[in-house]
């Protein structure tokens, strides 16, 4: 079910992306780099440790995403799952590419901003994950359909009221824009349709204008209140009975495809079995499956409630992140101070983890232990770190630290290297938030 690509004019602008010069803009990059294009610098394989990088310095594993990238395709093959990771996480049209090359019927977004960016590097499939009530962003939507037939838009529906509006603001177009409708995760929930008789009525409406085109039901199990297995897999059930009643009732009449849509990096496992289950309706069912922090999983958040931590025979993501910082305080044997603060470093979930430290930024400095290592808060640009009685730190080491919360780490970084185990950066990954 995936795209084989991206458009031809997206494929060239991801190319051009190595056309980039760097300068000022891009946090962490050598000083004596700038004038070179991204191309350039990369093809200097220069040693993140040695090569003029400047703390703090955000890297990103090329063996560790390669990783991520595989398994998650190797699941979705193996559940009989199309997959449109949320591209929210990352914000990175390079990413985008892997991940279709990897398989993905499309991408997942959150807003029309997000949208552009993905059009503008030649994504052909996206499913977007709100409503969209802004009538110059439905506009724009509904030209891009009309001028690349070969383009898929699918967004919620969560309210009549929103029904309306869209169908206002795209009277006139050429195209429908597919819709599914969002049904909420329970009360207290975020968005969503709360009851299966309001998720009927928002069907009516969209099935009353010309200008929507309803094709299937979908939401976002990590909202399930006091979410456990049982509570998750009961919400599950009851997007999929939504889906089987609105196809006896005929309100699929005509498509070719009912798209079904759920998961984010929690739940995935509970997806994989309740859409198993997923019985014959009157078309084939695209079982979609959105799940987006996968790419460079994290040391926090999602390392504590992965799927795979419950399923430990399908695989193991690993963390792909680590964020370089140098000791630039050690005003006693308990405290120290290093160089990256919130500006750096995801914070939303949990602190940083100190993992390693080197000895200054020598490329032959051994990595050592992080034990009596920790961080206990954050300014704006220092990681307050408590040490251990005995613990060796210096003013000038290099601290490396595994980040929390994928989503808001991609977006504190426009150019972020991708580093070799040995050290060698080898591209760089660009991001558009």
């Amino acid at each position: 079910m995936a795209a084989d690509s991206v458009s031809g004019t997206g494929a060239e602008r991801l190319a051009s992306l190595a056309d980039e010069r760097v300068d000022h803009r891009f946090k962490g990059l050598p000083p004596d780099a700038d004038g070179l294009t991204v191309g350039e610098l990369a093809a200097q394989r220069r040693n993140l440790f040695s090569g003029g990088f400047t703390t703090p310095v955000l890297a990103l594993s090329a063996e560790r995403l390669d990783h991520n990238l595989r398994l998650m395709e190797t699941y979705s093959v193996r559940h009989g799952l199309a997959f449109a990771p949320h591209g929210k996480t990352s914000m990175a049209p390079q990413l985008f590419q892997r991940q279709i090359e990897h398989g993905a019927w499309g991408i997942t977004l959150a807003v029309p901003h997000q949208v552009r960016v993905a059009r503008a590097f030649g994504v052909q499939r996206v499913f977007l994950a709100n409503e969209v009530v802004d009538a110059a962003a439905l506009k724009w939507v509904s030209a891009q359909l009309a001028a690349d037939p070969e383009f898929r838009f699918v967004c919620y529906v969560d309210s009549v009221r929103g029904v309306e509006l869209m169908d206002s603001a795209l009277r006139g177009a050429v195209r429908p824009v597919d819709v599914v409708v969002e049904l909420a995760a329970g009360e207290g929930a975020r968005t969503g349709v709360r009851t299966e008789e309001e998720c009927s009525a928002v069907a009516d409406a969209v099935g009353g204008v010309d200008t929507l085109r309803l094709v299937g039901v979908a939401g976002y199990e990590g909202e399930v209140p006091d979410a456990d297995s049982e509570r998750v897999r009961g919400w599950l059930r009851r997007l999929v009975s939504l889906a089987v009643d609105f196809d006896k009732d005929g309100r699929f009449e005509g498509l070719d495809q009912v798209v079904v849509s759920a998961g984010g990096s929690a739940w995935f496992d509970a997806v994989a079995d309740v859409f198993a289950g997923i019985p014959e309706l009157s078309v084939p069912v695209l079982k979609l499956l959105r799940s987006g922090a996968y790419v460079s999983h994290d040391d926090g958040h999602y390392r504590k409630i992965t799927p795979f931590n419950r399923v430990p025979e399908e695989g193991a993501l690993q963390p792909a992140f680590r964020l370089w910082a140098q000791v630039v305080s050690r005003p006693s044997a308990e405290q120290a101070f290093v160089n990256a603060g919130k500006r750096d470093a995801a914070y939303d979930l949990d602190l940083p983890e100190v993992q390693v430290v080197r000895s200054g930024a020598d490329a032959g400095a051994g990595e050592r232990s992080a034990d009596g290592i920790a961080v206990t808060g954050l300014s704006d640009q220092h990681a307050w770190i408590r040490t251990a009685e005995g613990v060796e730190l210096q003013v000038g080491d290099w601290v490396g630290m595994g980040l929390s919360h994928p989503c808001t780490s991609f977006d504190k970084w426009e150019l972020i290297p991708v580093v070799e185990q040995d050290g060698t950066v080898v591209d760089y990954i660009r991001t558009y938030f």
